[in-house]
């Protein structure tokens, strides 16, 4: 039996989806020690293997097949524009895109004025605008603080993730259109899903009766 590989997203999204996985009995002790500089985990058992990466370098282990599985943002899937198939939402890291800015540019939107529009998601805010919203705009691709453009006046908005908007509201911005809601997703290369058809269909058909479960538990 060859390995299934997993790639996960540093950080919150990682420490998260090993408390599901644990949940169905699929666990990874390697992991648990707080000073191991190894960069693969491995159950043998299972025959899993984990790593973990950046964000955006996730789905492009998974289309490569460096990884069978990943777990990543979706705003990251939508962004990358990888060939992997998403394959389950799993609930958690929940938050909105948006755009955002101060209230006097909620008419420059209404009227499709030519403005510019500074985010870390240019692919995003490309097809929010041009394909749904139908208007032209300067795009600027940003790095750092993006609440920062609209205030020095590099930008009349910004494209970016909200999730409680406290950051915003402290600089006298708002979101003032929701581009699409965000969550952690599941996603698989092509090719695996195809020669481990098996194996992969009952973890995600597992991850979906736990998350029924639990959307039951918490009503």
């Amino acid at each position: 039996m060859r390995y299934l590989t997993f790639a996960l997203t540093k950080g919150r999204l990682a420490s998260k989806t090993l408390e599901m996985l644990e949940s169905l009995g699929i666990t990874c002790e390697e992991m648990k020690e707080k000073d191991s500089r190894k960069l693969i985990f491995t159950n043998e058992e299972l025959k899993l293997k984990f790593f973990l990466a950046k964000g955006p370098d996730v789905p492009t282990y998974v289309e490569y097949g460096a990884a069978d599985i990943g777990v990543v943002g979706r705003d990251t899937i939508v962004e990358e524009g990888r060939k992997v198939h998403e394959v389950l939402d799993l609930g958690f890291g929940k938050c909105r895109m948006c755009v955002c800015g101060y209230e006097s540019a909620a008419e420059l939107l209404k009227h499709h004025e030519l403005i510019r529009v500074a985010t870390k998601y240019p692919e995003i805010a490309k097809d929010y605008f041009y394909n749904k919203k139908h208007q032209t705009v300067e795009i600027i691709k940003m790095n750092g603080s993006i609440e920062l453009a609209p205030i020095v006046g590099l930008s009349e908005v910004i494209v970016d993730i909200v999730e409680t908007g406290s950051t915003l509201k402290e600089n006298g911005l708002s979101v003032l259109e929701e581009v699409c809601p965000l969550s952690a997703r599941m996603i698989v290369n092509p090719v695996s899903m195809r020669m481990e058809n098996e194996r992969i269909k009952k973890i995600i058909t597992d991850l979906r009766t736990l998350l029924r479960e639990g959307g039951r538990n918490a009503d």
